[in-house]
């Protein structure tokens, strides 16, 4: 077994773990701040019942979750399996929602309540203080944070094989069964390093043209 058709192989399994990265991080983001208000809602049922779920999401392990969106449907509706690719999409992107939602809400949170005042005072409406004053400060306050979720989620991906989802882990797992050769499996690691390796140079880069805010 050839080192190159080793390669080959991991790198077609890795395009579908890229895909749950970037369909995941697409997906949650804007999903996430939408929690975030939720959360903060001054109405309280539904601020009681977005902390609920953000609770219940965080508190239970994201592999059950997977279980539960891809067998759930036909256990309690009578219905077909539904789709692994969509059901691991759904299950992450619901779990990433609501640990970005956390991160949103103590960055929101963190600044004072002085800066919007103060925008009132110009004139502002709230929509245009949070906006024009508090959006990017809050976003250089959450991108350490950010970043160390979105690598744990690059990590995460490896989960989608407990349903048969062909990411680079069980692509790698295959040789061992079939060719009694364990070192793919070392080496899909290597996608893992190189991959992580490249978002922390990424979100370093981020970190230092966000510096303007420090003062």
């Amino acid at each position: 077994m050839g080192f190159l058709e080793v390669t080959l192989t991991l790198l077609s399994g890795f395009k579908t773990t890229f895909f749950i990265f970037i369909a995941t991080l697409l997906l949650s983001l804007p999903l996430g701040l939408i929690i975030t208000f939720g959360s903060m809602c001054r109405f309280l049922p539904i601020k009681i019942l977005v902390r609920t779920f953000v609770w219940i999401i965080r508190g239970t392990p994201l592999m059950l979750q997977i279980i539960l969106v891809f067998y759930g449907p036909g256990l309690l509706w009578d219905m077909d399996a539904m789709a692994r690719t969509t059901a691991v999409l759904i299950a992450f992107v619901v779990n990433y929602s609501a640990y970005f939602s956390e991160i949103y809400r103590g960055g929101i949170e963190s600044v004072s309540k002085g800066q919007y005042e103060a925008g009132q005072v110009l004139g502002l409406t709230k929509v245009q203080v949070f906006f024009r004053i508090v959006l990017f400060q809050v976003i250089k306050r959450i991108v350490p944070p950010m970043s160390n979720e979105i690598i744990t989620l690059v990590k995460d991906t490896s989960l989608a094989r407990i349903i048969a989802v062909e990411e680079i882990i069980m692509v790698a797992q295959r040789y061992i069964s079939a060719k009694a050769l364990i070192w793919p499996l070392f080496y899909s690691g290597a996608f893992y390093l190189i991959f992580c390796g490249l978002l922390t140079i990424l979100f370093w880069f981020i970190e230092k043209k966000l510096d303007y805010y420090h003062s």
